[in-house]
């Protein structure tokens, strides 16, 4: 017999009360074709309105549902093999450690009639490693030195010889230099202009954006004429609009809601394991009570964690041992992972004198409220009181990136870089300066610039090994699990996620 989820949550809350990219050419790839009916249109719902449409800054999972259907990437993965294939890059070469050229797609055009060229993919990169962007993919491309185009040839130069280049370059989209100059970014990103398979048509900010099918796409026709993104901040909104016909699939379900679905007739659950990890990161420089490592290490103890996966999961999650999943290159196998233990968390926070102290937790409607709970009521139990505050997802994202620190003590989050690399996790949530750090360590930046820099792969897992090795002394997080992907859909969508959690329009196709 199923146990209700609120139940299983008090139960969650009453166990804590009682206890070198190898050098390569690809000459073939790219999508491929779908068939059927070429009228169909699609409304998806999502937890959260996209926190951006350009590409070159945000990068969470709404904002990339949305804007990598209208614009193209530079590269792919293959869904079934997670190996890098050709998209707007047909075949590229590493003619040095530190060069690569990269031939790009012919006949490719932006929805405006302009070509797209070599030297709108150059200065897609100098965009987001402009400072004056402040984009929040910086980190992720910072290895890279120049970016020039010449007709269809794309040359990168790199500041030191670097394994993680291509794994970034997926998550590249392409924008038309010559449009974004003239509109400038803001406008930019209230009506982007992109190549990809689908066109933006509108938005009303806050609520949906409605694209269109590109005809002039390069690629095979999609099968899904048009489609409507909702946003649909609520889990139930979402579960009632999939049971009326209003949407065709939903984002970020949970464990129940999915369980709410299997037994309509004419939808279904779709999942797969993704490179996500659902993950607490703490304020270390002004958290208050969560600058001492011992509550930071408290509160690791705190948490039941196989109570989370089990009660509150139910299977769509798996255990780690860090903020990584073992999908990740320099997964630190390891590691002996986290410790549930009431008593000895209850014992350090009286020797940190924070009993009774209150911390600041920060979330918005795209996790999880009921996990979020479940935490809080881990927290609260061994002596701290724990605020949260939920917010929409912009401003959420705007509040813990602020380089003022002012964010609060801890965060609920969940993290996937789309590189499968443990560089995409540790850099950019942990490393000094970051947008997303709140923590400082000199010996932790060291091996983590060293292994930037290092081909070797085994050398490189060595030296996240020693990396990961710091993060579990100091604590500035805590991984909980490695997140499923939940949809729910229509039976008359066709489609199969994957760990990139890629949303491509154009891989879907829709029954009448």
């Amino acid at each position: 017999m199923r146990i209700p989820r609120i139940l299983r949550i008090a139960a969650v809350a009453g166990t804590a009360v009682a206890a070198l990219a190898a050098c390569s050419t690809a000459p073939t790839g790219g999508p491929t074709a779908t068939t059927g009916s070429t009228d169909a249109s699609l409304t998806a719902d999502l937890a959260s309105y996209p926190a951006s449409l350009d590409p070159g800054l945000q990068y969470d999972t709404d904002s990339y549902s949305v804007y990598r259907n209208i614009f193209d990437q530079l590269l792919h993965r293959d869904p079934k093999t997670n190996k890098i294939v050709p998209w707007l890059a047909t075949t590229w070469k590493q003619t040095d450690p530190k060069t690569w050229v990269f031939t790009l797609r012919d006949g490719v055009k932006f929805s405006d009639g302009s070509a797209l060229t070599a030297a709108d993919a150059a200065f897609s990169i100098q965009r987001i490693l402009d400072p004056k962007l402040a984009s929040q993919q910086n980190a992720n491309f910072s290895a890279i030195a120049s970016a020039t185009g010449s007709g269809n040839t794309l040359t990168i130069t790199t500041k030191y010889p670097s394994p993680t280049l291509l794994s970034y370059l997926t998550t590249l989209s392409v924008v038309p230099m010559a449009d974004v100059q003239k509109a400038g970014n803001a406008a930019f990103n209230l009506h982007p202009v992109g190549s990809g398979p689908y066109t933006f048509v509108s938005s009303i900010p806050g609520s949906q954006v409605v694209l269109k099918r590109n005809d002039a796409w390069w690629g095979p026709k999609p099968q899904i004429a048009g489609v409507t993104f909702r946003a649909v901040p609520s889990g139930a909104s979402r579960v009632a609009d999939l049971k009326s016909g209003k949407a065709d699939i939903a984002d970020s379900m949970t464990p129940d809601s999915a369980t709410q679905l299997t037994g309509s007739a004419n939808l279904k659950v779709l999942s797969a394991p993704t490179e996500r990890v659902s993950y607490l990161a703490f304020n270390t420089i002004k958290g208050g009570a969560t600058n001492d490592p011992k509550v930071r290490q408290a509160i690791s103890m705190a948490i039941d964690y196989k109570s989370l996966i089990s009660n509150l999961e139910q299977g769509y999650a798996k255990p780690v041992n860090s903020v990584l999943t073992p999908l990740a290159t320099g997964y630190p196998t390891a590691l002996p992972g986290y410790t549930f233990d009431k008593a000895k968390a209850k014992s350090l926070i009286q020797q940190a004198g924070a009993q009774g102290k209150t911390i600041v937790m920060a979330t918005s409607p795209t996790y999880d409220p009921q996990i979020v709970q479940s935490i809080q009521a881990n927290i609260q139990d061994i002596g701290l009181k724990v605020s949260i505050q939920n917010t929409d997802q912009a401003t959420y994202l705007k509040k813990v990136q602020s380089p003022t620190h002012d964010w609060g003590s801890i965060r609920f989050g969940q993290w996937s870089c789309s590189c499968l690399d443990a560089d995409g996790v540790a850099y950019p949530l942990f490393h000094t300066g970051t947008i997303w750090s709140s923590y400082s360590n000199p010996s932790f930046d060291a091996l983590v610039d060293k292994a930037r820099e290092t081909i070797t792969p085994a050398t490189r897992t060595g030296l996240y090994a020693q990396a990961y090795g710091i993060l579990a002394q100091d604590l500035p997080g805590i991984g909980l699990f490695q997140i499923d992907a939940i949809y729910g859909a229509s039976t008359k969508l066709q489609w199969t996620p994957d760990a990139q959690q890629s949303f491509f329009v154009a891989d879907m196709k829709l029954g009448s």
